[in-house]
C-alpha cells in the first residue's frame, strides 16, 4: 500500500501545485536588452579588441582562415574582463563527447600571488587549448584507459558565453575535443570539417555559374524540439523514467490523443509559465527561439529556432535541452526528451530543417526569379537528391538509437525507409526535365535551362507531407528522422558530407564539359536528366506510412534498416571508408570507433531497460498483483463459506491467476536472457540485445499491462498513463 499512497499523495500535490520558478519581466526589461547579453558575440568583440585583433578574429570566424596564435593573449583578456564584470568566477571548455551530450570541467579565474594575495588569470593559452581526461569518454578503442590525455581546442565560430547558476557564473566556452594522437573525440570536430567539404564543392559550382564574389558556403539549420513535460511527483515514482528515460509498463488510457484536441491547443499555465522563463534564459544567451505549441500527444510541446549556421545551431540546440531539463525543476516537472516515452502516443523528434547559404545571404535551395537563378537552383537541388538516395543507409545510420527505433516508423514519425518529398510542382519539374517534354511553359514547348523560365515555385509549391523522412519544404530540405535526444551534429556531419560528394561529382563533369568548348547551360541541361533518372527510386510523395509504399520501395532498391543494428555496421563498410576519408571528414580508425561505441550505446541502453523492467517486475508489479490476487480470493472464500455461489468472481480470480502466472514467468524468462547475454563481441552482444532481450521485454510488458487494467487501482504502485499525461 504504501507505493500506491505515494500515486495519492503525487496526484494531492500537484493539484495544490500553482505556477512557479523564475519571474520574466519584459516591461523593466526590453527583449531587445537582454538579447545575448550574455554572450561574447561579434558586437562585444568589437567593442573590446583593439581593430586590428578584432579584424583577424573576424577572419577566422566568417572565412574559415586559421586562427592567428598572436591575437590569442588580447582576445583572452577581453573575454575575462567581460565575464568578470558578469559575475564569472570561473570558465570551463564546453565540448560534445560521444555520449551525445555535453561536458565540462571548471577552472578557476583565481590565481594565488604568493604573498597572501590573489590575481584574475586568463591567458591565450587558456583559452585555445584546455587538456580533460579523455581516458573515461566513450573512444571506441581511439583512447586506452592508461592512454588519458585529450585535448580542447577553441572553436571560434560559436561565441563564448555566461551561464549563471545560483551561486555565481560560469564563463563557457564551445571547444573542440581531440586525442593526443590527433582524432577526434567528440562530435563537433567532424561537423566542422564537414562543413568545409561542402564549402569547398559548392564554391566550385558557384563559380561555374559566373559567382565569383561568394567566398564561403555554409550550411544552415533549424531544429524542432519536440518534448514531454510530466510532473516531478509522477516522475520520481516511476524507476523507469528515472532510470531510463522512458515507461517500461503502462497500460493504454481511456483518453489519448485520439481526439486531436491537444494539437495547437491552449498552452496549460503552468507549462506556458516553464515555456517563459526557458526563451528568456536562452535569449540572453543569443538563442533565437521563434515558435513554441502544444503537440499531438497530451502532455507533449515543441519549440523551434530561427536558422543559424549549422555550427553554432547545434551548439544552441544542445544548449537549449539542458536549460529545458534545469528550468523543468524549477517548475516542478521534468523535461522528458527521449523518443518515445510513452507506448502508443505520439513520440518526439528533432526536425532538422537544412538548407546551403552563402556568406553574402544567398539561400542555394531557394527557386530564383531569373532562369539563370533557376538552373542553378535545379542543379543544387539536384545534387541532394542524390546524396540522399545513394546515400540512403548512411543518413538512416545518423538516427539509429534505441529509443530512436521505437519510434521510427510508428503513426507519427517517418518510416525507416529514407525517401523524398518534393511536392507535387516541383517534381513535375524534375519530371519534365528528364523526359525533355514541356506540359505548361511560358516560352517554349520544352524546358532549356538558361533560356526558359521555370515555372514560379512559390514558397510552399506543394501540400506538406508529414510522413516523408526527407522533405523539400520550400527552400530547404526537412530530416524529419532525427531523435528529439540526439545531438544534431551526427546526423548534419553526414548530410553535409554526402551532398559535398554529390556536388563534387556535378562539378567535375561541367567542368570537363566546359573546358572542351560545350556552354555551361547545354551541358547542365545534358547532366540533369542523368541526375535525375538515377536519383528518381528515391522520389516519393505519397504516404510512407502504407504497407503498399514499403513494397514499392522493395522493389525499387531502396533499404529498409527496421532496427539499429541492422544498419551500424555500414559506418565502416568500403564505401563509408572511402567516403569519409575523401573529404576529410573522419579517418578510418575514427569511423571504427563511431561503430563500436554505437553498438555499446545501443547494447547498454537495452540492458538497463531490461534490469529496471526486471526489478520493477520482482518488487513493485507482482507484489500488487499478489496482493490483489489475495484479495479476490479471500472474498469469494468469505461470499462461498456464507452459502453464496460466486461463479463471476471465481472468473476474475482464474483470470488475475492466469495473468499474474504469465508475469511472473515473462519475469523469469527476461531473468534468464539477461544472464545468457553474451560479452567481448560488440556486434554480437548488441544484436542479441535486439533480437532475444527486447522481444522478451516486450512480452513481460504485455502481462504488465494486463495486470494494470484488473489490479485494484488503489493498490497499483506506478503513476498511470491517465495522470502523467494529462495531470499537471
Amino acid at each position: 500500500m504504501i507505493n500506491a499512497m505515494k500515486r495519492q499523495e503525487a496526484v494531492q500535490a500537484i493539484s495544490e501545485t500553482q505556477p512557479k520558478g523564475g519571474k520574466v519581466n519584459y516591461t523593466d526589461s526590453h527583449v531587445r536588452e537582454i538579447y545575448a547579453e550574455h554572450v561574447f558575440n561579434e558586437s562585444v568583440q568589437r567593442q573590446r579588441l583593439p581593430k586590428d585583433v578584432f579584424k583577424k578574429l573576424q577572419k577566422t570566424i566568417k572565412a574559415g582562415d586559421e586562427l592567428d596564435p598572436t591575437i590569442s593573449d588580447s582576445v583572452a583578456l577581453a573575454m575575462r574582463d567581460w565575464a568578470i564584470e558578469h559575475g564569472a568566477t570561473h570558465f570551463t571548455h564546453w565540448f560534445q563527447p560521444m555520449t551525445g551530450s555535453t561536458a565540462e570541467k571548471h577552472d578557476s579565474f583565481v590565481t594565488p600571488t604568493g604573498d597572501g594575495d590573489i590575481l584574475a588569470q586568463f591567458s591565450g593559452k587558456d583559452l585555445v587549448r584546455g587538456e580533460p581526461d579523455a581516458s573515461s569518454f566513450p573512444s571506441g578503442g581511439l583512447r586506452a584507459t592508461f592512454e588519458a590525455r585529450g585535448y580542447t581546442a577553441w572553436d571560434p565560430s560559436s561565441p563564448a558565453f555566461i551561464l549563471d547558476n545560483p551561486n555565481g557564473a560560469t564563463l563557457v566556452i564551445p571547444t573542440m575535443f581531440v586525442s593526443w594522437t590527433g582524432e577526434a573525440l567528440d562530435k563537433k570536430t567532424p561537423l566542422l570539417r564537414s562543413m568545409d567539404a561542402l564549402s569547398n564543392q559548392a564554391i566550385r559550382l558557384l563559380r561555374l555559374f559566373g559567382n565569383t564574389s561568394a567566398q564561403r558556403v555554409f550550411t544552415t539549420i533549424g531544429c524542432e524540439q519536440e518534448y514531454f513535460m510530466i510532473d516531478r511527483h509522477f516522475y520520481l515514482n516511476r524507476p523507469d523514467l528515472v532510470n531510463c528515460g522512458r515507461t517500461l509498463f503502462g497500460a493504454k488510457p481511456p483518453k489519448g490523443q485520439e481526439l486531436e484536441d491537444n494539437y495547437f491547443g491552449a498552452i496549460p499555465e503552468r507549462i506556458l509559465s516553464f515555456m517563459a522563463e526557458v526563451e528568456y534564459e536562452l535569449l540572453r544567451l543569443g538563442v533565437p527561439i521563434k515558435t513554441r505549441h502544444n503537440e499531438v500527444a497530451p502532455g507533449q510541446y515543441e519549440l523551434a529556432p530561427t536558422f543559424e549556421t549549422a555550427n553554432l545551431a547545434t551548439d544552441h540546440q544542445l544548449l537549449t535541452m539542458e536549460i529545458m531539463r534545469k528550468v523543468a525543476g524549477r517548475h516542478g516537472f521534468t523535461c522528458l526528451l527521449h523518443e518515445k516515452p510513452f507506448a502508443g502516443v505520439n513520440g518526439s523528434g528533432k526536425h532538422n530543417n537544412w538548407s546551403m547559404s552563402t556568406n553574402e545571404g544567398e539561400n542555394l535551395l531557394e527557386p530564383g526569379d531569373t532562369p539563370h537563378a533557376n538552373a542553378q537552383f535545379l542543379v543544387f537541388c539536384a545534387a541532394v537528391c542524390r546524396a540522399v538516395h545513394k546515400y540512403a543507409g548512411l543518413l538512416r545510420l545518423t538516427v539509429a538509437t534505441a529509443g530512436n527505433d521505437h519510434r521510427l516508423g510508428a503513426n507519427e514519425a517517418p518510416p525507416a525507409i529514407i525517401s523524398i518529398f518534393l511536392g507535387e510542382q516541383l517534381r513535375d519539374v524534375f519530371t519534365q526535365l528528364e523526359t525533355g517534354t514541356m506540359k505548361s511553359s511560358k516560352k517554349a514547348d520544352s524546358i532549356k535551362i538558361g533560356v526558359s523560365m521555370l515555372p514560379k515555385l512559390p514558397r510552399d509549391a506543394g501540400d506538406r507531407n508529414r510522413t516523408s523522412p526527407f522533405a523539400f519544404t520550400g527552400n530547404k530540405f526537412e530530416f524529419r528522422a532525427v531523435g528529439s535526444n540526439q545531438n544534431p551534429s551526427g546526423p548534419n556531419t553526414v548530410l553535409n558530407t554526402i551532398v559535398a560528394e554529390s556536388l563534387d561529382y556535378i562539378c567535375t563533369r561541367l567542368e570537363s564539359a566546359v573546358k572542351g568548348k560545350t556552354d555551361l547551360n547545354a551541358a547542365v541541361q545534358t547532366l540533369l536528366p542523368k541526375l535525375i533518372a538515377e536519383f528518381k527510386p528515391v522520389l516519393f510523395d505519397g504516404d510512407n506510412y502504407s504497407a503498399e509504399w514499403h513494397a514499392e520501395a522493395e522493389k525499387r532498391g531502396l533499404p529498409n534498416y527496421t532496427n539499429s543494428v541492422s544498419v551500424i555496421p555500414l559506418a565502416t563498410s568500403k564505401e563509408s571508408v572511402e567516403l569519409f576519408r575523401k573529404y576529410g571528414v573522419y579517418s578510418k580508425v575514427e569511423l571504427h570507433s563511431r561503430e563500436e561505441i554505437l553498438l555499446e550505446n545501443y547494447t547498454k541502453t537495452v540492458n538497463i531497460e531490461a534490469e529496471t523492467a526486471s526489478m520493477m517486475a520482482h518488487t513493485m508489479i507482482l507484489p500488487a498483483a499478489l496482493k490483489y490476487q489475495t484479495i479476490v480470493a479471500e472474498a469469494i472464500y468469505s461470499a462461498q463459506s456464507a452459502g453464496v455461489e460466486t461463479p463471476e468472481q471465481t472468473e476474475l480470480l482464474k483470470e488475475v491467476v492466469e495473468a499474474v502466472g504469465a508475469f511472473r514467468k515473462a519475469a523469469l524468462v527476461l531473468d534468464k536472457v539477461l544472464d545468457d547475454a553474451p560479452h567481448g563481441s560488440a556486434p554480437k552482444a548488441a544484436k542479441y540485445q535486439c533480437e532475444t532481450v527486447i522481444p522478451a521485454m516486450t512480452e513481460l510488458r504485455r502481462w504488465g499491462d494486463i495486470l494494470e487494467t484488473l489490479v485494484d487501482d488503489e493498490l497499483w504502485p506506478l503513476p498511470t498513463y491517465r495522470e502523467m499525461l494529462f495531470i499537471r
